[in-house]
């Protein structure tokens, strides 16, 4: 090595030694602390912590291999955590450190047509969730002065529901049932139907088995709804931390949409394991039981999930969030403590009967124990000008139709009644995965208050309902896009539509 290269050599060690020592002679070392918990005690989804003195409600506290838990109870001496993960991976003396954030979940249009977890986590195969917003699970509700009227209608499809039971978008209305019944049913309709209708939908499973939960992935796939559509599955294999935050992450997600100034339907299958869980919970913390073994904040935790669903005034953007809360009972008990809590917290319910079920009835929805808190604000006006007096009559009709059963002797008067209550029952029928159009509806209502359906056999009664489906899609164009509009109909319309009706249907009579 010649004398230039070694000196070149050195003054580039030198040059690196001083500035090392620039640096490390300006480098200010800052300290932070880190709160460093322990594990004393592991129960069944519940872990206890000594130490963490800071940590606050609902922060997610990280355990050995990226296990994660919220904390729920803040005691003196120690913190009780509820696991997210499962609580078999950790054991006494682990370290818990703090995370330093509230438990939060994924939002944005970048979940639609996903299937994630209550954390944001995807279940789908379908990759790393690219959402780069996020909203924490529990977010109060909007003031009242922040809410709108409702007045728009939520077509769910199922006439008994659009005509006699009327849901608007903000409102919650609950959908209670023994099991099996087909209260999940009633919920995947109506997002099949939202279908065209510029409506977000969210579907948070909550304890369901697996099998039941893919069944309606894959109904929603089939009739194509996933495009729109969102599931939030906690499974019953889950945590019963899991299962407890679920609805309310699927309520931040769909709070999302309303707060864009956009539609969303919402619909927590169902509430009844909801609150099991959280019962579950409670007792393994040692909170307080009341009735039924239930904690003394039951009401609250439906409540304040609930009350987050509502329709956004014009200056919040006019967006709007419509909760469908599902409800299991046991022997057609309505009366039971959760059913009840329900009941006073939605502004309706659909009670789906067993009777009605067993008869074939589908679908069996009890019209006399249903009631829409909403009413009529929240139908087109066609329904009201056709449907108005429909409950009553077919109210009329089931406290008849005992008689009809035990007498065979019934005067002129009576034997109408019942004739046309069984034609109304027989227009309410309807196949599920089938969602009736609006126009549809309309007529079908009006050809069977009019009473152009008297004169058909009940048998003829599915034959009569295509005939004037066909009716509207060829002469009756121009008053079905009248009706689907959502304007009034007119008397020379609703004159026009009986009689090209009574003609189409006078036919198979013949």
């Amino acid at each position: 090595m010649d004398e230039k290269t070694g000196s070149n050599i050195d003054g580039i060690v030198e040059d690196m030694f001083a500035n090392a020592y620039e640096r490390l002679r300006n480098y200010n070392a800052e300290f932070s602390p880190e709160e460093i918990g322990v594990v004393t005690q592991v129960g069944n989804g519940i872990v206890r912590v000594s130490g963490l003195p800071n940590v606050r409600a609902d922060e997610v506290v990280r355990f050995p291999g990226d296990n994660f838990g919220i904390a729920f109870n803040l005691e003196r001496d120690s913190v009780s955590i509820v696991m997210t993960g499962q609580s078999a991976r950790v054991e006494a003396g682990m370290e818990v450190r703090r995370t330093g954030r509230i438990i939060d979940v994924p939002v944005g249009d970048a979940l639609l047509g996903r299937v994630i977890d209550p954390l944001g986590a995807p279940l789908d195969n379908g990759g790393v969730v690219a959402a780069s917003t996020r909203y924490p699970i529990e977010r109060d509700c909007p003031a009242i002065m922040d809410r709108a009227p409702v007045n728009v209608p939520l077509q769910t499809g199922i006439i008994a529901v659009d005509a006699l039971i009327p849901i608007g978008r903000g409102q919650r209305e609950l959908i209670v049932s023994d099991r099996q019944i087909g209260k999940t049913a009633i919920a995947v309709d109506t997002i099949i139907n939202q279908r065209d209708k510029d409506m977000i939908c969210v579907y948070c499973a909550i304890g369901q088995q697996n099998s039941a939960t893919a069944k309606v992935i894959a109904d929603l796939k089939k009739h194509g709804a996933m495009g729109y559509t969102i599931v939030v599955v906690a499974s019953g294999d889950d945590s019963p931390g899991m299962n407890f935050i679920a609805p309310y992450a699927a309520t931040s997600i769909a709070e999302y949409f309303m707060e864009s100034g956009r539609d969303a339907l919402i619909i927590y299958d169902d509430l009844s394991r909801h609150a099991r869980s959280y019962r579950e919970l409670s007792l393994l913390l040692r909170r307080p039981p009341a009735r039924e073994a239930f904690p003394g904040d039951i009401f609250y935790i439906h409540s304040r999930l609930l009350e987050r669903a509502t329709h956004l005034s014009e200056e919040k953007g006019g967006g709007s969030l419509t909760a469908l809360p599902i409800v299991e009972t046991e022997s057609q008990n309505i009366a039971a403590y959760i059913p009840t809590n329900l009941v006073s917290i939605t502004d309706g319910q659909i009670y789906l009967s067993a009777k009605l079920f067993q008869e074939g009835k589908m679908p069996p929805i009890d019209i006399g124990r249903s009631v829409s808190r909403v009413g009529g604000k929240a139908q087109i006006p066609a329904y009201r000008d056709v449907a108005g007096d429909l409950r009553l009559t077919y109210s009329q009709f089931e406290e008849l139709e005992l008689f009809e059963r035990f007498s065979t002797r019934l005067d002129e008067g009576t034997r109408s009644v019942l004739d046309r209550g069984h034609r109304i029952r027989e227009v309410l029928k309807q196949p599920q995965y089938r969602p009736v159009p609006v126009a549809e509806q309309i007529a079908v209502l009006l050809a069977v208050t009019s009473g152009i359906l008297n004169d058909i056999a009940v048998e003829q009664i599915h034959d009569a309902k295509i005939a004037i489906t066909a009716l509207l899609t060829g002469e009756l164009g121009r008053i079905a896009e009248t009706i689907r509009s959502g304007k009034k109909l007119s008397p020379d319309d609703r004159d026009t539509m009986i009689s090209k009706m009574r003609d189409a249907v006078a036919s198979l009579g013949a």
